[in-house]
């Protein structure tokens, strides 16, 4: 693998999930095309793509900046997915597989994070 953040295990979670959330957004009410579902793939993948871009040819301070985006997108999608639950879009099972992930996601950040100090 040619970049750094390829062989981060949090950014392979990330990508994972991008591709779940894209799936679970697939269900949702065409009216939800550009409100609930851009919002919640957006920020799903704004995790991956900041891991990535702050990995790179950054010093540890600036990697955990971004890493600190990731976490921030982190949180957005576990209110998404609330907002989602809310709305009856979002099963409680599928509420439950995401924000257990998210969660999962966002402690290896910051675990990642802390080990950068």
């Amino acid at each position: 693998m040619a970049f750094k953040f390829e062989n981060l295990r949090v950014w392979q979670r990330a990508l994972e999930l991008t591709g779940d959330i894209d799936e679970l957004t697939k269900k949702f009410p065409t009216e939800e095309r550009f409100i609930l579902t851009s919002q919640l793939k957006r920020a799903t993948d704004s995790i991956c793509l900041n891991i990535a871009e702050g990995s790179t040819g950054q010093s540890n301070k600036e990697f955990a900046k971004f890493l600190g985006y990731a976490q921030r997108s982190g949180i957005e999608v576990v209110s998404c997915l609330y907002v989602g639950r809310r709305r009856k879009i979002i099963s409680d099972e599928d509420f439950d597989r995401f924000y257990k992930e998210t969660e999962e996601i966002i402690v290896m950040i910051q675990a990642l994070k802390k080990g950068l100090r």
